[in-house]
């Protein structure tokens, strides 16, 4: 899309389109580091899928600025998107009401759709300067039963740089700095710091020498998509159990859906 393409452009699928670029992101490997992406005007954090959308379209375009707005926000900043500038897909949830399911005595006529919007990154504008590296926050408060239980895995933890992920080769987990784990809403900086650890380490759990989990290495392959829903499922129950709260959004669930559409299909 170019920058004078409208919002409400018909006939895209979100999610299929989000899918297939996250499948590009991968293959190209960049490796680069990773910042919660933010809105240039509201100073609002995406969240959901729209994180991993725009993480994404980083990826791919090699942008060094976690700052996105639409194309309308630049304009009210005083900055304009370049001739030619491609956008990148986000979604947003519009609420309506309607008449009430009679059979239901729960349903309060409420609605949630999703829809597109797109939105362009700060290194496609000119007349904004990127900001710098986020601040550290410092250390996150430590939960002493929580860390007695992960201490009990006997899992070898390492900290530093901006992204959580276990790593076969060196059977280890690597989680980005505490200082960098910021609150949301729904989660606090701790929350979310447990949360992405117990993710890390139930796949760290399917090692060959503990579970043999063997549930495919390549992305796209509905095996893949079973991991990664074993490691969310993996996290909200154990979350649960240690007794930290993680909420579930309709944005997340829409997440979510991705990897079970992966793993109901035959084949990607």
């Amino acid at each position: 899309m170019s920058a004078r393409r409208k919002d409400n452009a018909p006939g895209r699928d979100i999610h299929t389109e989000i899918t297939a670029n996250l499948i590009a992101a991968i293959a190209a490997g960049s490796g680069k580091p990773l910042f919660m992406p933010v809105n240039a005007l509201t100073g609002n954090l995406y969240n959901g899928i729209n994180v991993v959308s725009l993480w994404v379209s980083a990826e791919v375009a090699r942008y060094a600025a976690p700052v996105w707005a639409t194309y309308k926000q630049w304009r009210e900043l005083d900055c304009q998107v370049r001739k030619g500038e491609k956008s990148s897909l986000v979604v947003f949830y519009k609420e309506y009401e309607t008449d009430p399911n009679p059979d239901d005595a729960t349903d309060d006529g409420k609605r949630r759709v999703a829809r597109a919007s797109f939105v362009f990154n700060a290194d496609q504008v000119d007349g904004y300067a990127a900001p710098d590296i986020p601040a550290s926050l410092g250390p996150i408060e430590r939960l002493e039963a929580i860390d007695s239980f992960i201490a009990a895995t006997g899992a070898r933890i390492e900290h530093g740089g901006q992204r959580a992920f276990y790593r076969p080769s060196t059977d280890h987990i690597q989680m980005p700095d505490e200082g960098l784990f910021c609150g949301t809403e729904t989660m606090t900086r701790t929350e979310g710091y447990y949360a992405v650890l117990t993710h890390e380490l139930t796949h760290w759990s399917g090692a060959p020498n503990r579970l043999a989990r063997d549930f495919g290495k390549r992305f796209g392959d509905a095996a893949y998509a079973v991991e990664e829903l074993v490691a969310e499922i993996a996290s909200a129950f154990l979350c649960s159990e240690l007794r930290i709260t993680q909420d579930t959004r309709a944005d997340h669930a829409q997440y979510l859906a991705q990897w079970l559409k992966l793993c109901a299909a035959p084949h990607i």
